[in-house]
C-alpha cells in the first residue's frame, strides 16, 4: 500500500510574522491581499472572533478594532523566503517530496515502515520548528487526496498536529461529513453538478460508479474516486517547472500616464523573468493585458490584450521588458483610468534545448551569462540590488501596503538586531 504525507505550515503568513515578533504569540492577528483588500490568513484567535477567509477587511474592520486585532499587508518576499527555508528543511530530512504551494508539500514515505509513520511525522515537524519556528501540521494517508483530509483534521482536531487514516471503517465515517466541493481537485462547477445527480458527499462519490462518472465528467474525477478508495493514481510531481509564468497586481490607486504603466509592466516582467530563470526555462512568446477595475460601474470600461512570439526563446529581461512595453504602447487608450496590468510569458522550453535559428545571429550566450551575473548580485546583495532604469523609483503606482511588517530576512537594514 502506497504511503502519502501532507505537510502543511499552519497559519503561514501569520506564523512567519510572530517568528520575529513573539508578542503576536496567542493574540488575534490577520493578515490583507494587495492593496489591503480581503483577509488572506488569520491565527486561530482571530478565527474565534468568527472573522472568515477571503472576507474584505472593510467589512470587519469594527470587530478587528473591538477586539485589538493586529493587521499585517501582505510581505510575500518575506513570506517565500520563509517558505524557500521550510522547503529546505524538508528535503535535508526526507527525499521524494513534491512542494505543492507557498505552504504545503507531499512526501512519499513508502519506505517507512507503517507503524512508524507518526514518528516519523513527529520528527518532521520538530525538525522544521527547531529550524525555521514555523509549525506545521502532517496528514497521513495512502492517498494525496485521502492525506489532504487527514491534514485537515490534524489542524483542527488533534493536539500533537498528525494524523492518519488508513483504516476503511473511519476513513468512510471521516468523508461522510465532507461535502463534495471540499474535495481536493473538485472545482465549483463539478461540485454543483454532482449534487444535481444526487451526490453530495465524498463518501457518496466514493461509491459512485466509475464507468458512469468517467462517461459524464473525466478521467480525473475517476482518479479521484479511486483515490478516496484508497488505491493510489495521483503520483508525486517531480518535475515543478511551470508551463507558464504570469505576474500581476492591482495598482494602489487609478492610473492614466503611459509612464506609469510602463515602469508597472517592467518591473512584474523583470519578476517573471526572474522566475523563468529560476527554473532554467526561456519562453518563446509574452502576453500583455491593461484593465480598468470593473467594480467601478460609474467609470467607463476597458480591457485589451496583445501577443508577441520571439524568433528565438529568451530569458533575457531587458529584451522582454522592451517588448512588454511595445505591446502596452499598442493596447494603452488615454481616455481611461486603469486597475491593473500585467505580463504572462507562455510556451516555456528548457534551456538547454534551445534550437539555434538559421537566418537570425542573436548572442543569446552573453544574455545568458549577464543575466545570470544580475540574478548573483542579487541574491546575495538583496533583491533590486540591481534592476532596470525602466523599473523606476518612485513606485508611486504601487500596490497599497499600509501596514507591512519589515523584511526580516530579505533586506539588511530589515535583520533584526540584538543588543
Amino acid at each position: 500500500m502506497s504511503k502519502f504525507a501532507l505537510l502543511d505550515c499552519n497559519n503561514f503568513y501569520v506564523s512567519c510574522e510572530r517568528l520575529f515578533n513573539p508578542y503576536l504569540n496567542n493574540k488575534p492577528v490577520v493578515v490583507l491581499s494587495n492593496n489591503d483588500g480581503c483577509i488572506v490568513s488569520r491565527s486561530n484567535e482571530a478565527k474565534k472572533l468568527g472573522i472568515p477567509m477571503g472576507a474584505p477587511y472593510h467589512h470587519y474592520r469594527k470587530i478587528i478594532e473591538k477586539n485589538n486585532v493586529t493587521v499585517f499587508s501582505s510581505n510575500y518576499q518575506f513570506y517565500g523566503d520563509m517558505s524557500q527555508r521550510v522547503m529546505d528543511s524538508l528535503n535535508m530530512i526526507i527525499p521524494n517530496i513534491e512542494i505543492y504551494s507557498i505552504d504545503e508539500a507531499f512526501i512519499r514515505l513508502d519506505n517507512f515502515n507503517s507503524n512508524h509513520l507518526t514518528a516519523i511525522a513527529k520528527h518532521i515537524r520538530s525538525k522544521i520548528f527547531m529550524w525555521t519556528g514555523i509549525p506545521t501540521s502532517i496528514g497521513i494517508a495512502p492517498t494525496k487526496t485521502l492525506s489532504k483530509i487527514a491534514n485537515r483534521i490534524a489542524k483542527k482536531q488533534t493536539s500533537n498536529g498528525i494524523f492518519e487514516i488508513y483504516d476503511s471503517y473511519i476513513t468512510d465515517k471521516i468523508i461522510s461529513n465532507i461535502p463534495v466541493e471540499d474535495i481536493w481537485g473538485i472545482s465549483y462547477r463539478w461540485g454543483k453538478k454532482l449534487r444535481a445527480l444526487g451526490i453530495s458527499s465524498a463518501l457518496e462519490l466514493k461509491n459512485t460508479d466509475t464507468k458512469f462518472i468517467r462517461n459524464n465528467f473525466s478521467i480525473i474525477l475517476e482518479r479521484i474516486i479511486y483515490e478516496l478508495r484508497g488505491l493510489s493514481c495521483i503520483d508525486l510531481n517531480l518535475t515543478s517547472n511551470k508551463k507558464s509564468i504570469r505576474s500581476s497586481k492591482s495598482f494602489g490607486k487609478l492610473i492614466t500616464k503611459i509612464e506609469e504603466i510602463e515602469e508597472a509592466i517592467s518591473n512584474y516582467t523583470a519578476t517573471a523573468c526572474k522566475k523563468l530563470r529560476t527554473q532554467k526555462s526561456k519562453t518563446r512568446g509574452i502576453y500583455v493585458f491593461l484593465k480598468t477595475n470593473p467594480f467601478k460601474q460609474n467609470e467607463p470600461q476597458y480591457q485589451k490584450s496583445a501577443t508577441l512570439r520571439f524568433d528565438l526563446p529568451t530569458s533575457d529581461t531587458g529584451l522582454i521588458i522592451r517588448s512588454a512595453k511595445n505591446l502596452i504602447k499598442r493596447i494603452y487608450d488615454n481616455r481611461y483610468r486603469y486597475h491593473k496590468c500585467g505580463i504572462m510569458l507562455f510556451d516555456l522550453v528548457p534551456e538547454k534545448e534551445i534550437q539555434s535559428h538559421l537566418f537570425i545571429k542573436y548572442d543569446e550566450y552573453k544574455k545568458d551569462n549577464l543575466m545570470k551575473v544580475l540574478d548573483n548580485i542579487n541574491k546575495s546583495m538583496g533583491p533590486k540590488t540591481i534592476f532596470h532604469a525602466s523599473e523606476g523609483i518612485k513606485h508611486e503606482w504601487a500596490t497599497r501596503k499600509n501596514k507591512i511588517s519589515q523584511h526580516y530576512t530579505t533586506k539588511w537594514k530589515d535583520i533584526p538586531k540584538i543588543y
